[in-house]
């Protein structure tokens, strides 16, 4: 892998990431933007305790453009785009609508591939390794600025999910703060090494559904994806490295080897679930443990991949229970969802 670090012509950040270690990036930046104006705040609930954060200049962000005018694109000659160069192979630049800037955290887009009409599902395992890259040497420059507490690396894809930008690509934020999902599976982590004299919960929630075998998806020689017990969402898996690590950077060798091949076929599994020639629309997350968090090295990374489709033409909203009181009620038993996704298997 190569990377080639550059500016666009308002100042921000772009990161080209290459297969050839030969591959020159020099193309400039030829259009003149206006600067970039952030109004990112974060606020406490003080009920909850959450932090929320306020971004009003987001409501002028691009949404939907046409295919021809998108954004994310290689430049082409007389259109000029937030990636300069006519072709790459992943990039990865800083938001011109972030929802973290400044002493906020940083926000960050990562376009997958030049091809506006394919998804991360149609990447070949060596891009997809590539992709992995990218997040890992993000991660690990990210959480050298001394205002990250915590890196994470996400794709929405499909309308349904609220995408604005049709090209395939994810993002990465950098929060200031440990988030709440993660507080609350450190807190419970806390807990259950209490109660047990020391076992770790992520390493016997894995072990459990190993044991368990009903709701295993994949199981590799380095990952196991399964679906778990109290799945929030219709069709929800769990990706864990076999070997606990905190984040992405800890990751060895045999699991970056062997994540292309089992990401792309749990994705193209979701692809198949309901039979449609559309996409299935997900959400993809990383979680990684916080930097300087006191509990770090008892966080397991992983993965959780859902979707909000439930059934063909039918979606999971977060309604009265879900949003008023943070209580998922899921219309899919997950035995049933794990039987499905081993059904839809590559032959």
């Amino acid at each position: 892998m190569k990377r080639t670090a550059t500016r666009l012509a308002d100042g921000r950040e772009l990161f080209y990431y290459d297969l050839r270690d030969d591959t020159v990036r020099d193309a400039p930046d030829l259009r003149r933007p206006a600067p970039v104006a952030t109004t990112s705040e974060v606020r406490r609930d003080p009920l909850l305790g959450d932090s929320v954060v306020i971004a009003s200049h987001r409501q002028g962000r691009t949404y939907h453009p046409p295919p021809d005018d998108c954004p994310l694109c290689p430049s082409r000659a007389g259109r000029s785009t937030e990636i300069p160069e006519p072709d790459y192979d992943v990039a990865v630049f800083e938001n011109r609508f972030p929802s973290l800037a400044g002493d906020s955290g940083r926000c960050e887009v990562v376009c997958f591939t030049p091809d506006h009409h394919a998804s991360f599902a149609d990447l070949d395992e060596e891009r997809a390794a590539l992709v992995l890259a990218a997040w890992t040497d993000r991660t690990a420059d990210l959480a050298e600025l001394p205002t990250v507490a915590q890196v994470f690396c996400f794709e929405n894809r499909g309308a349904e999910i609220g995408v604005t930008l049709g090209h395939p690509h994810g993002q990465i934020y950098a929060y200031p703060f440990t988030t709440p999902r993660t507080e609350r599976m450190l807190d419970s982590a806390a807990g259950h090494h209490r109660r047990t004299g020391g076992e770790n919960l992520f390493d016997a929630t894995v072990a459990a559904e190993r044991a368990d075998g009903r709701r295993v998806v994949l199981d590799t020689a380095h990952w196991t994806a399964f679906v778990p017990y109290a799945a929030h969402w219709p069709y929800e898996l769990h990706l864990y490295p076999r070997r606990r690590v905190p984040d992405l950077p800890a990751l060895d060798d045999a699991a970056r080897t062997e994540f292309p091949q089992v990401y792309l076929e749990l994705l193209r599994r979701f692809d198949r679930i309901f039979g449609l020639p559309e996409p299935t629309p997900y959400v993809s997350a990383w979680h990684q443990a916080p930097f300087r968090h006191p509990h770090r090295s008892e966080f397991a990374l992983h993965l959780e991949l859902f979707t909000v489709r439930r059934a063909p033409g039918k979606l999971k909203f977060l309604a009265g229970s879900e949003s008023g009181m943070s209580v998922f009620i899921n219309d899919v038993p997950p035995e049933a969802a794990a039987e499905r996704l081993r059904e839809v298997a590559s032959t």
